[in-house]
């Protein structure tokens, strides 16, 4: 993934505080899924998004909430995505799911891939209790929970099926983050559609 862009300098400027917290968050995004979080420093992180340091503490003040709250960002992002892929094929279910397991395998082979953001973070502290940690967990929940809904729409064992996607999913993007997406991570999207078409 290419280094953070070089912002411009807008220390002076009046930015909105939206845009100062889309400014921020968009850099930790890029710094922190490219590295890993704690390879990126607050300095350095600050410096890339061309704001004043107090102005960054004043929306952030400490890493760990700006951890937390780009995890969140992010989660809300793609669940979003997710409840799009659902509601387009609200008639046909099993298409949404299936619609979910091609935007994924279209993530495993996005340029600069390197795993899953959730789990990149989360792995990288011991606290179960640490913003990282608990967004990550979040985010598998939200995500199971939409799984097993329309999963519920095709089948009796529903609950099942989703637990099956789910382990599925996190597998592909462990997976191919080590070997590619070509090798063992495909072979699990592809008994992920199985397992969607045969219920």
């Amino acid at each position: 993934m290419p280094d953070a862009p070089q912002a411009p300098d807008t220390r002076r400027a009046s930015l909105p505080r939206d845009a100062r917290i889309a400014r921020v968050l968009d850099t930790a995004e890029q710094l922190f899924y490219a590295r890993g979080v704690h390879a990126v420093g607050m300095d350095e992180l600050i410096t890339s998004t061309g704001l004043a340091k107090m102005s960054v503490y004043r929306l952030f003040p400490t890493k760990d909430e700006l951890v937390g709250a780009y995890l969140a960002r992010l989660a809300a992002r793609i669940l979003d995505l997710i409840d799009t892929d659902i509601a387009v094929h609200a008639d046909d279910p099993r298409q949404g799911l299936l619609s979910i397991l091609d935007a994924i395998e279209a993530d495993l082979n996005s340029e600069g891939f390197r795993g899953c953001p959730f789990g990149n973070a989360g792995s990288e502290y011991d606290d179960p209790d640490h913003p990282a940690r608990r967004m990550a967990r979040q985010y598998r929940q939200e995500l199971l929970a939409r799984l097993t809904v329309t999963a519920s729409q095709i089948t009796s064992t529903g609950e099942e099926l989703a637990a099956q996607l789910a382990v599925l999913i996190d597998g592909a993007y462990l997976n191919a983050a080590n070997l590619g997406p070509d090798g063992p991570a495909a072979a699990g999207l592809a008994l992920a559609r199985t397992l969607v078409r045969a219920a």
